[in-house]
């Protein structure tokens, strides 16, 4: 029998091998930052380890950021980011695997960012890091898909 944890395995889908990556961060604790599996992470480091897993080396690190980052000038930093190196995807076709952006609020920045990690919206669960929690699967709620700003996938 195959190890179900083999790269053979997750070969077949993509989305499962980034869905495996992320599975393997809950319980990383929350550091504003960090991108260091079982040491700490915010969300934006949780996607930055989960690409070096599956892809190598990160394409470019972000600058310094504070917790309220773009805010005020209401700048898509990671929104831009993202479409740099992933690849856009309408919200009707996300898969398991695909990074979903939000914005915290309405008419703000997207600011956080997940892995959805089971298929479709709405009904979907999501790997992520927020401020007081350690990385975590959790629903993907009405409220959450109420703030969905974009959907991409890694260039697998």
């Amino acid at each position: 029998m195959a190890d179900p944890c083999s790269a053979d395995v997750w070969s077949a889908d993509p989305g499962l091998s980034v869905v495996a990556a992320a599975r393997g961060w809950i319980g990383t604790p929350y550091r504003h930052q960090a991108s260091c599996k079982g040491v700490g992470a915010d969300c934006l480091g949780l996607v930055r380890g989960i690409w070096r897993e599956t892809l190598g080396a990160e394409p470019e690190r972000p600058g310094a950021y504070s917790p309220d980052w773009a805010e005020a000038a209401g700048e898509e930093r990671l929104l831009r980011a993202a479409a740099r190196h992933l690849i856009g995807v309408p919200a009707h076709a996300a898969v398991a695997g695909d990074v979903l952006l939000f914005r915290m609020i309405e008419s703000g920045p997207a600011k956080h960012v997940a892995i959805l990690s089971s298929e479709g919206l709405p009904g979907g669960r999501i790997i992520h890091a927020y401020s007081g929690h350690d990385v975590c699967e959790t629903h993907l709620t009405e409220a959450w898909i109420r703030r969905l700003a974009a959907v991409f996938r890694f260039p697998l």
